[in-house]
C-alpha cells in the first residue's frame, strides 16, 4: 500500500526547501519581503501550500533562525568520542567553542536580515535544540558545572551576534562605508592629534581596525575566562 502524499508534497517541497527560499528571499530582498504569499510566488505554488510544511508564519521564523545555526554548527571537533582523555577534553571545548563562533559569525554575515530573528527568538525548533544540547555537552564532559556551560554558551553565542550586528550595520551590504563619515578610519585620523594621540595613532596605522581580528581576539579572551572560571585553565 503507497502512502497518499500531501499537496506540498506533490509540489516537490520539503520544509528545507521551504526555508532555505525564505532564506534567499531575505538576503536578496530583507526581511520586509517575506511574506507567505510571496514565499509561495517564489517557490512556484499557493501561500496555502507551504502550511503543510510550516503551520504559521512564527513556525517560518523560528526556522529560518534554525537554518542559519546548521550552518554554524561545526563538525565534532577531533576527540570528541575519547573522554578518558583530560588534555584532549579542555582542547576540545575550546577548539570547539572557537570553531562554533566563527561559523555564526560567518553565517550571519552571509544572510544579515535573520540578525534580528536570532536576537529576539529563542532556540524552540528540535534542531536548533538540539545544537545546544551538543554545546552543553561538549563543555559539560570537559568538566563545566552544568550552569556555567550555559552561561558561557549564552555569553558567547550573545558576544557573536551583537559584534557581528555592529559589523553589519557599519558595513551594509558589505560596502565600504563614505571616507567622510563620522566615525570611519578617516574621520578619526583627522581629529586633532594633540589632543587624541592615540585614536590618532591608531587610525592612522589600522591598530584594531580589522573586523575579523578583533573578533578572534575578543573570542580567545573570553575562552581563557572562560576556563580559568571553570578551573580549566
Amino acid at each position: 500500500m503507497t502512502t497518499k502524499r500531501t499537496r506540498g508534497e506533490r509540489a516537490g517541497l520539503t520544509r528545507e526547501i521551504v526555508l532555505d527560499a525564505a532564506l534567499g528571499l531575505i538576503d536578496r530582498e530583507g526581511r520586509a519581503a517575506l511574506t507567505m504569499r510571496r514565499l509561495g510566488a517564489e517557490l512556484g505554488v499557493e501561500a496555502m501550500t507551504l502550511y503543510h510544511h510550516v503551520p504559521n508564519k512564527d513556525a517560518l521564523l523560528d526556522g529560518l533562525v534554525e537554518r542559519v545555526f546548521a550552518e554554524a554548527l561545526p563538525l565534532p571537533a577531533a576527540g570528541d568520542s575519547d573522554s578518558d582523555s583530560d588534555d584532549g577534553e579542555a582542547t576540545d571545548w575550546r577548539a570547539f567553542l572557537r570553531a562554533y563562533a566563527g561559523s555564526l559569525r560567518t553565517a550571519l554575515l552571509r544572510h544579515p536580515g535573520v540578525l534580528p530573528l536570532v536576537t529576539g527568538r529563542p532556540a524552540v525548533t528540535p534542531a536548533t535544540l538540539d545544537a545546544v544540547e551538543r554545546g552543553l555537552r561538549t563543555l559539560t564532559s570537559a568538566g563545566f558545572a552544568l550552569g556555567p556551560a550555559v552561561d558561557t554558551l549564552n555569553a558567547l553565542s550573545l558576544f557573536v551576534v551583537g559584534h557581528t550586528a555592529a559589523e553589519a550595520d557599519a558595513h551594509p551590504a558589505r560596502t565600504a562605508p563614505s571616507d567622510a563619515a563620522p566615525g570611519t578610519t578617516a574621520w578619526l585620523a583627522e581629529l586633532d592629534c594633540e589632543r587624541y594621540p592615540l585614536v590618532v595613532e591608531a587610525a592612522g596605522t589600522g591598530a584594531g581596525t580589522d573586523d575579523a581580528e578583533r573578533f578572534g581576539f575578543a573570542v580567545d579572551a573570553m575562552l581563557t575566562g572562560f576556563g580559568a572560571a571553570a578551573g580549566l585553565a
